[in-house]
């Protein structure tokens, strides 16, 4: 009986020391700390927008060579008419609100400063806008993820319309060269002109197209694979990895050493390639989160050597700092919720030429926030959680 009580005695033992190894391991993860760039949200940019207007579900995000940061929402659409936009109801209910334009231009310091688009002459306006670019010559690129988006706009940076490449309307064929499948985004190698379409929500294909004629140039799947539109059914943490991209492709982003990184966003994992669509690496980013995925949207650093890469995750409500060519993510920052520096589907991410983030959120989240950068320093590892601004 002794021998046993003996034996119970040290078994507890063991396993309280095993638990507080444990937690101090947990508190010692915790204390961990990595130089990384430093980001505070500025709870008061953008400035209010006039005329009652507000925004809709927020899905593109894009900063020209002045800073100037261009959004893109649905309006109507992502819209309630009875609580939110009573002024658009026939006869109005209320002074307030109504739907901003399309596309929303705002100057360094927040003030909205031109607004445009929406349905015109020569061309189809989407049937559900998604993404906005822009590339070295300040013109506008979006697509669209609706139904009978089959086609990419063109834009002087003014709104005034240029081109539009494929036809709408189209079924998606990954294989096809003539048009998309409901264009997620495009992003641009302006030193051999090509853009680099994310396409997308009905085809599963990074395609690359000269940016001046619009002709499709290339195209290929996951692992540089020839795509495949075959139904591969909800993702599966531990499966086997997929061979194909998942609907949607949402981003496929070059950088300035000739690679191409692609957010596969519902297989929560970016895939790495040369840009003749050579597969070179590949990392998952928090692979147990299924539905919408991990991977949303990249942007770089504007440091020539482009060192880090900032992920937007919506699902997950947080945005990773990662070094861009170890994939190692360093930080994260951010938490679900509507106040600022909080997310509600943290959708698009831009940086300007000062470093600063500005990200957009979609469904209900409807709103553009900036991170103001403070340089790297010491941070910690572990999801920094809301970056409040710092009291002095």
């Amino acid at each position: 009986m002794n021998t046993r009580k003996t034996v119970g005695a040290l078994a507890f033992v063991a396993v309280a020391v095993g638990l507080a190894v444990g937690q101090a391991s947990l508190r010692a993860d915790d204390r961990q700390t990595v130089q990384a760039p430093r980001f505070e949200v500025d709870p008061v940019w953008p400035k209010p927008l006039p005329n009652h207007w507000i925004l809709g579900s927020v899905i593109g995000v894009a900063v020209d060579a002045r800073d100037h940061v261009f959004i893109i929402h649905r309006g109507d659409s992502t819209l309630n008419q009875r609580t939110e936009t009573g002024a658009n109801a026939t006869p109005p209910i209320s002074e307030c609100c109504r739907s901003a334009p399309p596309i929303l231009e705002f100057d360094p310091a927040g003030t909205m400063v031109k607004a445009w688009g929406g349905p015109g002459e020569g061309y189809d306006w989407p049937e559900s806008n998604h993404g906005i670019s822009i590339d070295d010559k300040d013109n506008v690129w979006i697509g669209g993820n609706g139904r009978a988006d089959s086609h990419i706009l063109k834009f002087t940076h003014e709104g005034k319309f240029l081109q539009q490449i494929g036809k709408s309307k189209q079924l998606p064929s990954s294989n096809d060269s003539t048009h998309f499948g409901r264009v997620a985004k495009i992003s641009f190698d302006t030193k051999t002109g090509e853009a680099f379409v994310a396409d997308g929500y009905g085809n599963k294909r990074v395609a690359v197209l000269d940016m001046a004629s619009g002709k499709l140039k290339r195209f290929w799947g996951a692992y540089g694979n020839k795509p495949d539109d075959a139904n591969l059914g909800p993702y599966v943490a531990d499966a086997p990895l997929a061979k194909q991209f998942r609907n949607p492709v949402h981003c496929a982003e070059p950088s300035n050493d000739g690679l191409v990184y692609v957010c596969d966003r519902p297989n929560d994992r970016i895939q790495v390639f040369k840009k003749d669509g050579s597969f070179v690496k590949e990392v998952r980013i928090a692979p147990t989160t299924r539905g919408d995925g991990s991977v949303w949207d990249i942007a770089f650093s504007r440091d020539v050597a482009q060192k880090y890469m900032y992920l937007a995750d919506g699902k997950n409500e947080r945005v990773y700092v990662m070094d861009r060519q170890s994939l190692e993510i360093l930080t994260s920052f951010g938490d679900g919720g509507r106040q600022p520096g909080q997310f509600f589907a943290v959708h698009s991410i831009a940086t300007d030429t000062k470093g600063n983030v500005y990200t957009t959120e979609t469904y209900e989240g409807k709103r553009l926030q900036k991170f103001a950068y403070k340089g790297v320093g010491t941070v910690t590892r572990k999801n920094q959680g809301v970056v409040w601004p710092t009291t002095k």
